[in-house]
């Protein structure tokens, strides 16, 4: 055949969702690729979604879809505190969170503790488009430690506190950030009105059940926890993510209210969060719902090595 028809050979990743689900991607070239003391570390450009983050064989980011993530991890909790200025983010290498809490004018200080500092100079270089400089705003204090080390060390308070951090069940770094002492460690160290904000995993999969289990954990050391979930393209699936807190509910904001503090309160305008988009998020299925609301396993200190061995 003749060169010029002949397809074009491409590399595929294949990223194994779980004992049953395999999805492929296709990958274009592969821009850096790292072991470091933390993790495997690879950055890929992909017809599909643009230039992607994997950890650990596992995508993290999409260029074409990490503001869908991001804004929703975000701002329904951030937009339902009265006024955060001091808001920590436990994670969040890319810097794209970083630059979502930057956007809100009452922000003075944002510190984002990261445990790979080695993954941050990548993202720095390589990410841009996902951090947009947030990196070196006056406002930003990057740290490179153990988030839950940093909770124990330190005596500041926040208003806000974001888990953006990579799944327990990846047996990454990131076991002892899941468990209810560590949620209870966080509970100390809120201002009053303060809002937790984490990731909280796949809830579309046949059986929620770790979300459902992560709801029950943080629950222990918070009354108020409300479960919201959006489609990440590149994950495939509806990824979940939650808020908790002693007296603030972001799901009973109405549409109206969500838009009145989006343009009051940002500086810059988002593209897929706003009123509209804020109820979709908390507007979930029935059959999730009960599930939450059954009683059943929460992650512990001295069991979610176990369990994540048991079920990842």
């Amino acid at each position: 055949m003749d060169e010029v028809h002949q397809a074009k050979p491409r590399r595929w990743m294949a990223e194994q969702s779980d004992g049953n689900e395999m999805i492929l991607f296709a990958v274009n070239k592969t821009i850096t690729k790292r072991r470091t003391a933390m993790q495997d570390v690879e950055i890929v450009e992909t017809p599909s979604f643009g230039t992607i983050l994997v950890l650990d064989g596992l995508i993290q980011s999409a260029e074409d879809d990490e503001h869908s993530y991001h804004e929703a991890l975000v701002h329904p909790g951030m937009i339902a505190h009265a006024n955060p200025r001091d808001v920590l983010i436990i994670g969040g290498g890319e810097g794209a969170t970083l630059r979502e809490v930057l956007r809100y004018k009452s922000v003075e200080r944002a510190t984002m503790v990261d445990i790979d500092g080695e993954l941050v100079e990548l993202c720095k270089e390589h990410l841009q488009g996902w951090h947009q400089g947030s990196f070196d705003d006056p406002r930003t204090e990057l740290i490179i430690g153990d988030g839950r080390a940093f909770l124990e060390e330190t005596d500041r308070a926040f208003d806000v506190i974001i888990c953006d951090i990579t799944d327990f069940l990846d047996h990454g770094p990131a076991l002892r950030l899941y468990t209810k002492q560590f949620y209870a460690l966080v509970a100390t160290k809120m201002r009053p009105g303060g809002v937790l904000i984490v990731q909280a995993l796949e809830t579309s999969n046949m059986d929620p059940q770790e979300h459902a289990m992560l709801v029950r954990t943080v629950g222990e050391a918070f009354p108020i926890v409300r479960s919201y979930m959006t489609f990440i393209s590149s994950f495939m699936y509806l990824w979940g993510f939650l808020t908790a807190s002693n007296d603030v509910d972001p799901s009973t904001l109405t549409e109206s209210e969500v838009d009145r503090r989006v343009a009051s309160r940002l500086t810059s305008e988002l593209k897929s969060y706003d009123g509209v988009t804020h109820r979709g998020y908390f507007s979930i299925p029935k059959d999730l719902r009960a599930q939450i609301a059954e009683p059943g396993p929460m992650l512990d200190d001295n069991t979610i090595e176990t369990w994540a061995t048991r079920e990842g």
